[in-house]
């Protein structure tokens, strides 16, 4: 399978838009955002455990990022409620499940190769940062590599300048709503802006919180192998930009 998998192309998901479809496991259904392989595969998907689902013990092979959306995921390590970020890297082993039933942003084999940092993270329980402009607060989640994963909170009314995404961006709205010159993006949106994509992102009376991801396309990443459609990696030079460089 591959669904927008050509990384050179922008990607919008609304969730009115969402189809769940049931994977292997009974109980469990997954939203395919992006995929690039079949039953293994570079991934990322919101995926819903219904109470009382969960999968045998599996090794992830090429990593695994979640962002616990709803509910309590757990697995033989521990219980995560909404709002914990975890990293497992390539090669960890676990058995997830849950109790009552839980949704989760899900990204798999989207590990560099020398990225073996292990991560749970609690994100109601971390200080937040002030961003680059007043009305943005940022909670840095990984970065590695020039691959930058954060959470960024947008006060009500707040303008960034025109930038642009080198190694491109991708968002998941996950509080208010999100804008730029393109549109307007509710909770549950889903972004991907190619590489060297530009905008002006603002919010109106609602505010914002989103989920950001930059630097990751065309980064070499392990699932990349999967990919058949064309891919921009780091190493291709692009004509000269005149809007500034975005870093989280």
């Amino acid at each position: 399978m591959q669904l927008h998998s050509d990384f050179s192309k922008r990607a919008v998901i609304f969730p009115e838009q969402y189809q769940f479809v049931a994977s292997p496991l009974a109980g469990v259904s997954r939203m395919m955002l992006d995929r690039a392989g079949g039953e293994v595969a570079r991934a990322t998907s919101i995926v819903r455990y219904a109470a009382g689902s969960g999968y045998s013990s599996h090794t992830h092979d090429g990593g695994e990022e979640i962002l616990v959306l709803e509910g309590v995921f757990s697995d033989e390590h521990g219980d995560y409620p909404a709002g914990t970020y975890l990293r497992n890297p390539p090669g960890t082993s676990h058995q997830p499940f849950s109790r009552n039933g839980c949704s989760l942003l899900v990204k798999l084999w989207q590990f560099s190769a020398d990225d073996q940092q292990q991560l749970v993270i609690d994100t109601h329980a971390q200080q937040w940062r002030p961003g680059l402009v007043s009305g943005l607060s940022v909670l840095p989640l990984h970065e590695h590599d020039g691959v930058s994963t954060a959470l960024v909170r947008w006060a009500p009314h707040t303008h960034f300048n025109p930038h642009i995404h080198v190694g491109g961006e991708e968002i998941l709205v996950l509080e208010g709503l999100f804008c730029d010159e393109r549109g307007q993006y509710p909770a549950g949106s889903w972004l991907r802006s190619p590489r060297y994509s530009q905008h002006a992102p603002f919010t109106g009376a609602e505010g914002a919180l989103i989920y950001v991801k930059v630097g990751h396309l065309g980064a070499g990443l392990l699932g990349d192998k999967f990919i058949t459609t064309p891919i921009y990696h780091a190493s291709l030079k692009w004509p000269g930009k005149t809007v500034p460089r975005l870093k989280l």
